[in-house]
């Protein structure tokens, strides 16, 4: 599904640049679920964002589900994600003005499909939020709106779910519910999962645990 080769990151002004990814080399099948752990500055989630194609690598090659992302431009990048990516971030990332139905259905319907708001409305009853559909995200919960942002993510049933520290912004109870979930709607999608984190315990729930240290993997092995 990614086939990732002496990926490199430098970010930074010329003549103060700071390189982030020194070379890395990974390869992540189709189906898979993989955590990406790390401390803080490790470099797991300037990988995540390179892997997704938020950010473009400086150097190396990157194939992702089949398609040469090392020589797409920007507006190709995204085209290549829309429908194929699904993306979960710790701070939510919901539209504030629009309700839970339309935070999910309107990229829905951004990316063409016809039945946006049925789409929506099903994948929000199936993380539970079938009686929040009007609310808004300043009506919800932490817990809710990360429900609303895994909806979001997965509806348009992609090839592989990115998930930045996902729990970050929930206590311990809330957090134990929402990863059950992602795995939930991980296996209705039939997708790959990497989820960026830096708690052991979320990692070991995956088939595979990465870890970063300094720009570069330092470990690859079965959870």
């Amino acid at each position: 599904m990614i086939s990732a080769r002496n990926i490199r990151l430098t970010l930074g002004a010329r003549g103060a640049e700071t390189e982030i990814l020194k070379g890395v080399d990974l390869d992540i099948r189709a189906g898979e679920s993989l955590a990406i752990l790390g401390p803080s500055g490790s470099g797991k989630s300037s990988l995540m964002a390179v892997l997704s194609g938020l950010e473009r690598a400086t150097s190396g090659e990157l194939t992702v589900a089949g398609v040469d992302y090392s020589s797409l431009s920007e507006d190709d990048l995204a085209r290549a994600r829309r429908g194929k990516i699904g993306i979960v971030l710790q701070a939510f990332h919901l539209l504030p003005t629009m309700t839970a139905l339309e935070n999910v259905a309107v990229p829905l319907e951004l990316a063409g499909a016809s039945d946006a708001f049925a789409t929506a409305e099903a994948e929000l009853m199936a993380v539970g939020l079938g009686h929040r559909l009007a609310h808004f995200p300043s009506q919800l919960s932490g817990g809710e709106q990360q429900r609303v942002a895994i909806a979001r993510a997965v509806a348009p049933k992609p090839a592989i779910i990115f998930a930045d520290e996902p729990t970050g912004n929930l206590d311990q109870s809330t957090s134990a519910g929402i990863v059950d979930l992602l795995f939930e709607r991980q296996k209705s999608a039939s997708a790959t999962l990497i989820i960026i984190t830096h708690d052991q315990t979320l990692a070991d729930r995956c088939g595979r645990i990465i870890r970063m240290q300094d720009g570069t993997i330092a470990s690859d092995s079965a959870a």
